[in-house]
């Protein structure tokens, strides 16, 4: 019983992942890669696969500087 509640709670985690908080970033990341992909794989090039399945995985686990606070400055005040 432990281990369905386990995996229904991982299951809406993902679900919450996938279907909120796509901004203007994650849709171009994810255009731009599949773009790459399709081209990819009209030319045969690996090298573009990888740089379309890294897009693609930023715009789907919404990962990257842009859109998310990974890169920013914390927004410390010294005080003298």
């Amino acid at each position: 019983m432990v281990r369905i509640a386990k995996q229904t709670k991982i299951m809406a985690t993902i679900k919450q992942l996938l279907f909120t908080n796509w901004h203007l970033m994650r849709w171009v990341r994810l255009i731009i890669g599949l773009a790459i992909l399709i081209y990819a794989f009209q030319t045969r090039d690996i090298t573009l696969g990888m740089l379309a399945a890294f897009l693609l995985f930023q715009a789907v686990m919404n990962f990257g500087c842009c859109g998310s606070t990974g890169c920013d400055l914390p927004n410390v005040k010294k005080t003298n």
